[in-house]
């Protein structure tokens, strides 16, 4: 990528709530990535129509989902984009159920890559950087562990890295993040500095 490039990026909003504490975050991180010069298509998975992964392996045919919703736009950005802006609320020390429906989807990538072309993993495309932000509602030292190791796995069937992750702890109610105005700048600040890193030819 040159610094005359505009990145194109995909924002996912896993949270069941449509104004939560995740969605504020990560509408702060996409404004910065467009305030940088970036193109952000933005995913409210909550508000698509999206089958869990059914496991009847139609994608052994060619590496694609056979199953016909949402999901088919989705896995064609993912194929084109230049980075991946992903949010998610803590549940039992994981990510949401709509997040882990569209990670069990692109379960379809991996067959792609390991039954359709026996490819080595990041050699169909070099890894892109993924930014990780989630929040939870208590303060436990493991809090996001679960979460993370997750994250890393879905990112690298994508051929992802983990680039950056923004987590915080203590936020619980849908309004708690209002109370913080650190944390949305660092939000919208750390979406200008993934364009930017994109523009230095960084992954």
């Amino acid at each position: 990528m040159t610094p005359s490039d505009t990145p194109k990026l995909l924002a996912f909003y896993g949270s069941p709530r449509r104004n939560g504490n995740t969605t504020t975050l990560l509408n702060e991180a996409v404004a910065g990535a467009r305030q940088a010069g970036a193109r952000v298509r933005e995913y409210t998975l909550r508000d698509l129509k999206l089958s869990p992964c059914l496991e009847i392996y139609g994608c052994k045919q060619n590496g694609r989902c056979i199953i016909n919703d949402d999901f088919q736009q989705i896995y064609d950005d993912i194929q084109t984009c230049d980075g991946i802006m992903l949010a998610s609320p803590i549940f039992f020390y994981t990510v949401s159920a709509h997040t882990k429906i569209l990670m069990d989807r692109c379960q379809s990538f991996w067959v792609k890559k390991n039954w359709v072309t026996s490819t080595p993993p990041n050699t169909l495309r070099p890894p892109r950087p993924g930014l990780f932000i989630s929040v939870g509602a208590t303060r436990g030292n493991k809090l996001f562990e679960g979460a993370l190791l997750t994250v890393r796995y879905f990112f690298e069937a994508i051929d992802t890295r983990l680039w950056q992750s923004l987590l915080y702890k203590g936020l619980d109610s849908e309004k708690d993040i209002r109370q913080h105005p650190a944390y949305r700048k660092e939000a919208h600040t750390t979406g200008g500095a993934m364009v930017e890193h994109l523009r230095s030819g960084g992954v």
